[in-house]
């Protein structure tokens, strides 16, 4: 089944995947990135994440009893965001680190073989179909996951990029999915009245409520 959840992710996860597996990525894999903290192959794992991590959790174990989350509750339910040494970025930085630690080619197979499972099976996977984040321990809709990988190919395929001195960027369908789902999220964390002043009055912005990651 194609839905737009399912549509924008796929689009991303291509450029993603490109990128990842480009010579650009192999040739500056032990360098900085942009990133604090993080090499350029380590960002470039984290980034190949959000494909590998779909099947992942599709295979994994479900917890049957939970209530699932939305996007914009699996974002707006973070915290730690801006700190570098909080439980969720350290968290980030060691499991893109063990992702990146067998080397650029093996995670360029891993990468590309995933991404070319998912192509069907994300069309016969039904609309109620759950999954639940293993190291987050929250349950979503599969579509509803999706929409929060389209959060991670807009924002980290344009700090790989940035890394390599690239101009690739997320599609836009990508990006515009990222973007209703961080808006959605800023007003459930702060409410509609931060939001709007945030849109349209920055002097009344006590809160910086746009800035969710």
């Amino acid at each position: 089944m194609s839905t737009p959840a399912r549509d924008a992710y796929a689009c991303g996860a291509d450029v993603a995947v490109e990128l990842v597996t480009s010579d650009q990525v192999s040739a500056a894999w032990d360098e900085p990135s942009v990133l604090p903290g993080m090499s350029v192959g380590e960002l470039a794992a984290h980034l190949a994440r959000s494909v590998l991590q779909v099947e992942w959790y599709l295979d994994g174990p479900l917890d049957q009893g939970a209530s699932p989350v939305t996007a914009e509750g699996y974002y707006a339910d973070l915290s730690g965001t801006s700190d570098m040494s909080s439980s969720l970025n350290t968290g980030v930085r060691a499991r893109s680190a063990q992702t990146a630690s067998p080397g650029v080619t093996a995670l360029v197979e891993q990468l590309v073989g995933t991404r070319e499972r998912l192509r069907g099976r994300l069309g016969r996977e039904p609309a109620d179909r759950r999954l639940t984040v293993r190291h987050q321990g929250r349950t979503l809709l599969l579509d509803e996951y999706l929409r929060t990988r389209c959060v991670e190919f807009a924002v980290h395929t344009e700090d790989l990029a940035l890394s390599l001195r690239s101009d690739v960027r997320a599609p836009s369908q990508t990006v515009a999915a990222a973007v209703e789902v961080l808006v959605g999220a800023a007003r459930l964390r702060h409410g509609d009245g931060e939001v709007l002043h945030a849109l349209t009055r920055r002097e009344r912005d006590t809160t910086d409520a746009l800035r969710v990651l």
